[in-house]
């Protein structure tokens, strides 16, 4: 019988004290999800937040990155984009691909995952569903808040710091992220 390198270490490992042998196995599983996660055009009410915090970072994120390539900074020292280009910025932000970005599920909680939504430890084994509808979903999500606030507002947000922009975005008595939209969540 021959074998090959590959199963021979992974048989070798479990032979050796301290090896993969002696530690619990990892398992893990995907999200079950319902049917609104699953064929709903719109984001499921209990990863609102999550999407919303979402977008505020890739908004974030893209004017951060125009502002950088502006070589002059203006006469405060800051850099500051013009209308024109804020606006076009933030458009692109919403027509981006968004498929790093998916759902998993946590401690039997659904999170939406992706850049900018990380909190605390991460688990050691998890299994995450992208592409699908979360794409569109997210794209949707981010278009909603540009016409809900609009470029210059949303602009001005961001001047002030990532967090007013997610404040304004996600905050506020009826955001996605206030307390009485999670505490409606727990009640279902």
């Amino acid at each position: 019988m021959r074998l090959s390198l590959p199963l021979l270490l992974l048989l070798g490992a479990w032979a050796i004290p301290g090896g993969l042998g002696d530690r619990a196995p990892l398992t893990a599983t995907a999200p079950q999800l319902d049917d609104e996660e699953m064929y709903s055009a719109h984001m499921p009410t209990h990863l609102r937040c999550d999407a919303c915090r979402a977008v505020a970072y890739q908004m974030w994120q893209n004017l951060a990155k125009a502002e950088t390539k502006l070589h002059t900074p203006n006469f405060g020292g800051r850099r500051e984009l013009s209308e024109s280009v804020y606006t076009d910025v933030l458009d692109r932000s919403c027509s981006r691909n968004w498929q790093d970005y998916g759902v998993r599920e946590v401690d039997q909680v659904k999170r939406l995952t992706g850049p900018g939504l990380s909190e605390g430890p991460e688990p050691s084994i998890s299994v995450m569903v992208t592409g699908g509808p979360w794409p569109t979903r997210l794209s949707r999500t981010c278009l909603h808040y540009l016409g809900e606030f609009g470029e210059d507002q949303i602009y001005e947000a961001h001047q002030q710091g990532q967090g007013a922009l997610e404040s304004l975005l996600c905050g506020g008595p009826q955001g996605a992220c206030s307390e009485k939209v999670s505490a409606t969540r727990e009640e279902l």
